[in-house]
């Protein structure tokens, strides 16, 4: 199958490799001049060759065409684009990618979001399949230029899929990628099930001093996440459960979703499903204050978290704690660029979820 990957770092890399394996005939796209500049020119000059680090051991592939631009990325009409590259920059690149796009082609958003709305803002003109991602299938960081490395794969990958009706074609298209992709009722219930909306929000903002005081030398996963930091997840993703129910969708936990994506057993406890990974499989970092896991997650997850209790009539003073606090700490106004209803467009919103929002909607 022809598929286009909108992005070639960490994430990107590790699908096109995965895919090229699997037998798929992949062009790997770097969207911007920014970041992993190193590791794209090293596949330029290799002609498209990564060497995938998996739990089985190296597997040498040639990923079919890798190019800057935006014209040869999408020259073979793909039948699946995937686009992995920093929610922030979504609505830019779903702009520039709309000419190029044809009738009946799926879109993968690794994850979104709520990035479906854009599509809808901005390439009404054609008929699309969108499938929004909870979070990536693979768990993956690139070593060295030319070299990526999946610390692990998830066990189940629900997914969103607009339109509804067209939910059996995508999971047809997609059961070719043998990622094991769960179809939900929603692309909103995907949105809001981004583990990052909690985990690297939280994660981050409370490190702040001991990444400083490090200098980076600091894992968030293993050193952070304590009895009291649990009590601000836990009211946290209560909020984001208030505002599922109100849009009529299943109150999960955070960690009982993040265990039927990673565990293999779902008898376990999900909570040590957590604190596992978390010991054992989680990568090091951030080592910076103003990593994404701040400037990403903040603006597009919890100012959309906001946004949507607002409409909603739903509190969350805790998602707009911690907006203030990470938008004082690093001096930045996070809500100026965020993801809010009005952003992503009211009518669209409408038109996804087919609900009333405080009578917004």
């Amino acid at each position: 199958m022809k598929v286009t990957i909108v992005g070639a770092g960490n994430g990107g890399s590790a699908m096109a490799s995965d895919l090229s394996i699997k037998g798929h005939l992949v062009t790997l796209f770097k969207s911007s001049g920014q970041g992993h500049n190193e590791h794209f020119d090293t596949l330029l000059k290799k002609n498209g060759e990564i060497l995938l680090q998996d739990s089985d051991g190296e597997k040498k592939t040639k990923i079919h065409k890798v190019t800057n631009s935006i014209k040869e990325a999408f020259s073979e009409e793909p039948k699946v684009i995937v686009l992995f590259i920093k929610t922030n920059y979504h609505e830019d690149i779903i702009n520039k990618i709309s000419p190029y796009l044809k009738d009946d082609q799926l879109i993968l958003i690794e994850p979104g979001y709520l990035s479906t709305a854009y599509f809808l803002k901005h390439c009404k003109q054609h008929k699309l399949i969108i499938a929004e991602a909870q979070s990536s299938p693979l768990d993956c960081r690139i070593t060295a230029p030319g070299v990526v490395k999946v610390l692990f794969r998830n066990e189940r990958n629900p997914i969103g899929i607009y339109p509804a009706g067209c939910k059996d074609e995508a999971e047809t298209v997609l059961k070719e990628f043998d990622y094991n992709f769960v179809i939900l009722d929603s692309v909103a219930e995907a949105a809001l099930h981004n583990p990052n909306l909690i985990v690297h929000t939280i994660g981050a903002i409370m490190s702040i001093p001991r990444i400083e005081y490090t200098d980076g030398d600091y894992s968030m996963y293993r050193e952070v996440f304590t009895p009291s930091v649990w009590n601000l997840v836990e009211k946290l993703d209560a909020e984001k459960m208030e505002v599922l129910d109100s849009l009529d969708l299943k109150k999960i936990p955070y960690v009982e979703a993040c265990k039927f994506r990673n565990s293999k057993d779902l008898s376990v406890d999900a909570k040590e499903v957590f604190y596992d990974y978390a010991q054992n499989n989680s990568p090091s970092g951030p080592t910076i204050s103003d990593s994404r896991y701040i400037t990403e997650d903040v603006p597009e997850g919890l100012v959309l978290l906001e946004s949507l209790g607002q409409a909603l009539n739903v509190k969350t003073p805790v998602c707009t704690a911690l907006i203030e606090i990470a938008s004082a700490c690093l001096d930045t106004d996070f809500r100026s660029a965020g993801r809010t209803l009005n952003r992503l467009g009211v009518e669209n919103i409408r038109e996804i979820g087919g609900v009333e929002i405080g009578g917004v909607l």
